[in-house]
């Protein structure tokens, strides 16, 4: 019987290039369809004068703009740690995630302001028929990247790529609210076309407080509470290991990393704590997908934290007193 034989570092197929170049192809992919349907939506908007098709038009085209700064943070992620970024370039993703932000609150704002210009100077809407196929069109597009983005997103972990194809799919939503538009034009009141503009409106306000939230949580180094349950049971479940003390987690973008600190009997030798440490490890890597890498600090049991590292107040090099 062969061994059960393999690692979790970096090599030729190191999941960090792996993953991000799925999410490359995700977001190459779905900017071509959310691009069409843009081009789509636009001709018919321009061509009826429908200011709700119009404000689902410039939301779609802000998430198809979005692909730019998502498709350079995964190029960048790609990129090898090395002696400036010791964590390797995976912030770049979070950064992209700010633009996102910033890229749906103006096409919030623009809708937005487009919507109230019309109650004030109202313009006929015709060409009904077509404006519900194109509002009909942007729903499908939209449903398919969100789909998309959102199965990737998941797969590698990416809070960026996930926020992005929720994003889409409450395009498909407020495309569809289009439709809701055109049947008030068609039945007389032709001021439920700016209204469901401004409602579309509200609707990019409310994805960009989601959106946001998630983004910012990942930039702050914020993680999921179940995830450091998640890590204490794993590590904890080790041979050896009669205490989990600290844990740290920290995102780097769509890759994790993580600090344990692991309590052992401190009667054993340095290489028998060493071999828990690496179980420890092991059991930690296959637990969590997205975890790139974990750091196992191990402790005896009677000392054991971060409280029992601290060096008591001193002095040296005439500096004044203090501790660490």
């Amino acid at each position: 019987m062969r061994a059960h034989v393999h690692t979790h570092f970096l090599s030729a197929a190191d999941p960090v290039v792996t993953t991000s170049r799925r999410a490359t192809q995700a977001v190459l992919r779905s900017f071509a369809v959310l691009c069409l349907t843009a081009v789509v939506q636009a001709a018919v908007a321009w061509y009826s004068g429908s200011v709700a098709l119009l404000a689902d038009t410039v939301h779609n085209a802000a998430d198809a703009s979005t692909a730019l700064p998502l498709w350079i943070a995964f190029r960048f992620a790609r990129r090898r740690p090395d002696q400036r970024f010791t964590y390797g370039y995976g912030r770049v993703e979070d950064l992209a995630g700010v633009i996102i932000v910033v890229l749906i609150l103006l096409s919030a704002v623009a809708a937005g302001a487009e919507s109230i210009r019309r109650f004030a100077a109202p313009v006929p809407v015709s060409a009904l028929g077509a404006v519900a196929a194109a509002a009909f069109a942007g729903s499908l597009g939209n449903e398919a990247v969100a789909r998309y983005r959102i199965r990737v997103g998941k797969e590698i972990g990416s809070a960026a790529l996930v926020a992005d194809g929720r994003h889409a799919r409450v395009d498909g939503l407020t495309s569809l609210a289009v439709l809701l538009g055109a049947a008030g034009v068609s039945l007389g009141y032709p001021a439920a076309d700016p209204l469901v503009g401004l409602l579309i409106s509200a609707a990019i306000l409310k994805i960009v407080w989601g959106t946001g939230r998630e983004v910012f949580l990942r930039l702050l180094d914020g993680t999921d509470p179940e995830t450091v349950s998640e890590i204490r049971e794993a590590a904890g479940g080790a041979p050896g290991v009669k205490e989990v003390t600290e844990v740290r987690v920290r995102w780097s973008g769509h890759r994790m990393y993580g600090e344990v600190n692991l309590a052992i009997d401190g009667s054993l030798p340095v290489s028998e704590g060493h071999s828990i440490a690496t179980e420890a490890r092991h059991r930690l890597m296959h637990r969590l997908p997205y975890l790139t890498d974990a750091t196992i600090h191990v402790d005896p049991v009677d000392a054991s934290g971060i409280a029992s590292h601290k060096v008591a107040s001193h002095n040296h090099d005439d500096l004044p007193d203090h501790s660490h």
